[in-house]
């Protein structure tokens, strides 16, 4: 029997992507001993936004959550993280001491596989992330950013036919990113992900794509992908049937919309196809259960809001007309019928009441994350109603700055400067009058190689130099690690992991570990009540004494 491997990734980005990251230990707690039984071959449970939003909204300890997290699920399956190549989790890129630290700890407390991307696709910031995880005995799994060329205007266009300016086309294509597969498989890569972080991949190009990782590269292909434009079922679908060996889910009150698509489903597949995935039903069952009371007691940070009906993949029988769409998906698919499998696929992610195609996201072919970024962003402003231009901007703001893969970093960055260019344009002022520090560090080269090359005379503009500047590390400077004088000069960070804290991020990091060094200081130093002094009790013979002196 064929075998597909299971990734889950609800305990990261499945509560990232549906509930802000907002789970707290006692909430991963309740699902662990189920997860150690359930078969999966990996869980992301770390990396993205956990550390940073754990700190900064529930006061726990990052390293605290991975290591319980690796005691709960033993070795039921291998553990597996996110970090950004040489960035991490920031936007500079950090030396490789740093890295080296960062990549010792996480696997010492828990870690078996990390994905490592880079936002530009750019390899050399992901060499030392490679090296570093194979030393201390992780495995690499290096992801390639999809993404899709900028959609110009006809206006557009033709202003830069008149300038005789090149537009990009046909950046990336098949050939782009297994060409990307082969070189991260030479420098180490155990596993290649191809990591659709906006949803965008067709399945059409996964079709393609996936045949010809598998004719190029020797080591096991990933996809990852999003439900967001409404493709993400049948593209995973697409995935299988031309041989991908892991793919990406999110059990099923966490899947579907802005997170990836439902496991439950990708299951009712394998079973029409053969496929066995390993994966224990009756506890993902469990797990789910628990997972809906958690979905209730966290409304507040709710996506969504929008819960798929009841559904038991441990015991179930679809309806005819169900059972019907799913082989009518599975045959598109072997026979490259594409429009044919996304209608049979979004009828039946609309049948368990999953949530709809954002069109918007679709159209803007951005990642939904970068949309909501941009609507706060206007919405602080009271200037929503110029969203749309700002969205025409994307592409303009892309092609400047070398044609960035849309993954954070780079999409915040990206989208912050088309904001920036829509205002300025409100304004009445020149395109670029307001640019961020990160907007000018991208085009200065300080993020790496970008896909497509930055023109010298728009760098000059904005950087100053028509050079190309890349990020020096020997110039990095170590975050501080103060002395607490009111709590008994103790230091801020009293571990290297603390310090990776301090060093990754420092800013959400200063005020948790301060906390933490209060409380500390406050338990070893309990406030101790000042003496009471009761009152004597007065004798017979005070009595007396008191009226002799004349006081009563």
């Amino acid at each position: 029997m064929k075998k597909l491997k299971i990734r889950d990734l609800t305990l990261r980005d499945g509560q990232q992507s549906q509930l802000a990251t907002r789970m707290s230990q006692a909430h991963v707690d309740r699902v662990l001993p189920l997860y150690a039984k359930a078969g999966f071959y990996a869980c992301e449970v770390w990396g993205g936004a956990v550390p940073d939003s754990i700190m900064r909204y529930l006061n726990e300890n990052p390293w605290d959550r991975l290591e319980k997290i690796k005691k709960g699920i033993g070795a039921g399956s291998k553990l597996t993280s996110l970090s950004r190549g040489r960035n991490l989790f920031g936007y500079a890129p950090y030396p490789d001491e740093v890295i080296e630290g960062f990549f010792k700890n996480s696997i010492e407390s828990g870690l078996d596989i990390i994905r490592i991307f880079d936002a530009l696709n750019d390899i050399n910031n992901m060499t030392s992330s490679i090296k570093f995880a194979k030393k201390y005995g992780g495995i690499p799994d290096c992801a390639v950013c999809f993404t899709v060329d900028p959609k110009f205007t006809f206006k557009e266009k033709f202003r830069a036919f008149i300038r005789g300016k090149k537009l990009p086309t046909d950046i990336f294509n098949v050939k782009y990113f297994t060409d990307k597969a082969v070189q991260l498989e030479k420098e180490g890569a155990e596993i290649i992900t191809i990591k659709d972080m906006a949803g965008l991949i067709h399945p059409k190009m996964t079709g393609e794509l996936i045949r010809s990782l598998k004719a190029n590269v020797k080591v096991p292909i990933n996809l990852h992908t999003h439900d967001t434009p409404g493709f993400g079922l049948a593209s995973v679908l697409m995935a299988i049937v031309n041989g991908v060996d892991i793919v990406d889910t999110v059990l099923y009150s966490f899947a579907g919309g802005p997170a990836a698509p439902a496991f439950e489903l990708v299951q009712i597949f394998c079973d029409k196809l053969g496929i066995e995935t390993g994966v224990d039903r009756n506890q993902v069952e469990l797990i789910d259960e628990e997972l809906i009371k958690i979905r209730h007691e966290l409304a507040e940070f709710d996506t969504t809001k929008k819960f798929p009906i009841d559904f038991n993949i441990s015991d179930y029988k679809l309806e005819p007309e169900i059972d019907s769409l799913f082989d009518k998906a599975i045959a598109a698919a072997k026979n490259e019928k594409v429009d044919e499998l996304l209608t049979c696929t979004q009828e039946i992610t609309a049948h368990f009441n999953f949530p709809a195609p954002d069109e918007k996201v679709k159209n803007a072919e951005i990642p939904g994350g970068m949309y909501t970024n941009m609507v706060a962003q206007l919405k602080q402003l009271k200037l929503d109603h110029i969203m749309n231009r700002a969205l025409e901007l994307v592409p303009e703001c892309r092609l400047d700055s070398g044609c960035p893969p849309l993954v954070t970093p780079t999409s915040q960055i990206v989208g912050t400067q088309a904001v920036n260019l829509a205002l300025d344009e409100l304004n009445g002022k020149a395109p670029y009058t307001t640019v961020t520090n990160q907007f000018v560090n991208l085009v200065q080269g300080q993020y790496g190689k970008t896909p497509w090359p930055v023109d010298p005379e728009f760098r000059k503009k904005i950087c100053g130099t028509p050079e190309e500047i890349p990020y020096d590390t020997s110039k990095y400077k170590k975050q501080p690690n103060p002395v607490l004088k009111d709590f008994g000069d103790m230091k801020l960070a009293l571990n290297y992991k603390e310090e990776l804290l301090i060093e990754l991020f420092p800013n959400v990091a200063d005020g948790f570990l301060k906390k933490k060094r209060e409380a500390e200081w406050k338990a070893a130093n309990p406030y101790i009540p000042p003496r009471v002094i009761k009152p004597k009790v007065l004798t017979q013979e005070d009595h007396e004494r008191l009226y002799n002196n004349g006081w009563y």
